[in-house]
């Protein structure tokens, strides 16, 4: 298929900017026949006791990171993915790219450091932080919010964009998993009195989250690695609840794609990268049902809803939440999808 046929008209005031006041009055675009529209305090309602909800429960680094070179110019680096305790693989934005051995000074507020480029993967650069990575990016970094919300971060991003279950042991994605962003504690809470299982694996969000598909055809794209860390506990309850007829309930593309990682592997456990590119064709193997957001024309993302619910499915939800007036994109609404069996 050809990326052109997953572009579609997205109004720009349909992008939402910032979240709403509630995490759970965010409107829930429900595929069925007919589509039933909701908000997302109402998800319980569609959850039976034998499904199994997995969520992704990483941490977002403050991952955007401003500096100088030593020759005065500026730049800008973004983490891609963290390789060690000290070593990162980030994107740089400058007039110049930066040779191995540069040094580059970062500062904020009253502090200042140096780190430095040791080499390049790709588009991408190595870099020696000179100190853990994570007290680097929490103390230099800002919150990497994506590039179609075009406003700086401020105190409410620092409380919203994130889950309120994620795992600060995880700190170490560039985007927040964000259809797990809907999700309250109290809303969580009322999921566990009904004797829903909820379990929790980890993919850790890179950069290329946002890069756009830009190959004529889709199958040309290449998927930026990312780590993932799925359990024994975790397949087993999947392959648990199939067996006794629940659903497999996905919050977020991130979460699907780790599963299907695994059960596309056919392994028990795993951790490690994955490059996973879900495309129309793909056979799913574990997942029946998924809560995600609307998502960019002609990006990876749209293409695996595509390959979920079938194109011409896709299709119609995306125009009629545009019909509607749903609030796109990362702070925006959710759709509750479930599998195209055919």
């Amino acid at each position: 298929m050809e990326t052109a046929s997953f572009d579609y008209f997205l109004p720009e005031e349909l992008i939402a900017s910032s979240p709403i006041l509630n995490r759970t009055d965010s409107r829930l675009l429900i595929d069925s026949k007919p589509i039933q529209h909701k908000h997302f305090f109402d998800f319980i309602e569609f959850v039976n006791k034998d499904d199994l909800i997995v969520m992704n429960n990483t941490s977002v680094l403050p991952a955007r990171v401003f500096g100088q070179k030593k020759t005065g110019g500026k730049f800008e680096m973004l983490l891609e993915r963290l390789l060690d305790s000290r070593t990162a693989l980030v994107q740089i934005k400058s007039s110049k790219a930066p040779k191995n051995g540069t040094i580059l000074k970062v500062k904020k507020n009253q502090m200042e450091t140096e780190i430095e480029c040791i080499g390049r993967d790709s588009i991408f650069f190595k870099v020696d932080l000179k100190m853990d990575s994570k007290v680097f990016f929490n103390n230099f970094g800002q919150i990497p919010l994506p590039p179609y919300i075009k406003r700086n971060p401020n105190h409410m991003d620092k409380l919203r964009y994130k889950t309120v279950y994620e795992n600060i042991d995880n700190q170490a994605s560039v985007a927040a998993p964000t259809a797990g962003m809907h999700f309250s504690d109290l809303q969580i809470e009322k999921l566990k009195e009904k004797k829903i299982e909820i379990i929790f694996l980890n993919l850790n969000v890179g950069a290329g989250t946002f890069r756009p598909v830009t190959s004529k055809k889709i199958i040309d794209h290449k998927i930026h690695e990312e780590y993932i860390n799925v359990s024994k506990d975790v397949v087993r309850k999947v392959k648990e609840t199939k067996s006794k007829g629940g659903n497999v309930i996905a919050i977020g593309t991130t979460t699907l794609r780790a599963i299907e990682t695994v059960f596309f592997n056919d392994l028990d456990e795993y951790s490690g990268l994955t490059d996973i590119f879900i495309i129309p064709g793909f056979k799913f193997k574990a997942v029946d049902k998924l809560i995600t957001n609307f998502h960019l024309p002609k990006s990876s993302l749209l293409m695996l809803v595509a390959a979920f619910i079938g194109y011409e499915r896709m299709k119609e939800l995306y125009e009629v939440g545009v019909s509607e007036r749903y609030r796109f994109l990362s702070y925006g609404d959710a759709m509750f999808l479930t599998k195209n069996e055919i």
